[in-house]
């Protein structure tokens, strides 16, 4: 079953970032995975969202307010 990722935020510097670290951690581990950016402030809220970039996996808020490398979140997937 694939997992999805979710990067929320506006689509700044740190959000592009914390996707393409995203991208590279699925990639490195040969996982199936949706990475999706989500720029829309009301679906941003409904996360209980207060700080962009945030990290989403599986419907659960694992980072917010921080760029995550690909290592770090390599460890968010393998647990």
């Amino acid at each position: 079953m694939a997992r999805e990722i979710k990067i929320l935020g506006g689509g700044c510097a740190r959000c592009e970032a914390l996707y393409n670290n995203a991208k590279k951690a699925v990639e490195e581990l040969g996982i199936e995975a949706e990475v999706k950016e989500v720029k829309d402030l009301t679906q941003i809220a409904a996360h209980g969202v207060m700080q962009t970039p945030a990290l989403v996996v599986d419907g659960k808020v694992v980072s917010q307010g921080k760029v995550l490398t690909a290592e770090e979140i390599k460890k968010v997937l393998s647990n």
